[in-house]
């Protein structure tokens, strides 16, 4: 059980009466502030509570797309330069970002 869902049950055991801890103990015991428990108390009895992130296993809207990355590999594999050659013949990706892909491709020993 995470920090969170430990809140959550903390309170809403407060909300059923089943337990005398005040909204500051239970903001210690978690380690939250506690203006957040009672953020979390609000979310809970207007049954808004998600106890997962959002964005959570979703792609980055900026990462880099697969065909790309793969049309960047098939290129290197193809030439005989240097990566900083090579980003200045790419030049629509800075060097940090190819540097990085040829690495996950294992294109790169260091």
């Amino acid at each position: 059980m995470n920090r969170k869902e430990t809140a959550v049950a903390f309170i809403k055991e407060k909300l059923e009466q089943n337990s005398f801890r005040t909204y500051k103990e239970i903001a210690e015991i978690t380690g939250y502030h506690p203006k957040y428990i009672l953020k979390l108390k609000k979310q809970i009895l207007n049954n808004e509570i998600k106890l997962e992130h959002g964005n959570k296993n979703k792609i980055g809207s900026r990462a880099l797309p697969y065909q790309e990355e793969m049309k960047i590999v098939n290129l290197y594999k193809r030439s005989n330069v240097s990566v900083r050659k090579f980003c200045q013949f790419y030049e629509t990706r800075s060097y940090s970002c190819i540097y990085n892909v040829l690495k996950r491709n294992n294109l790169i020993k260091k």
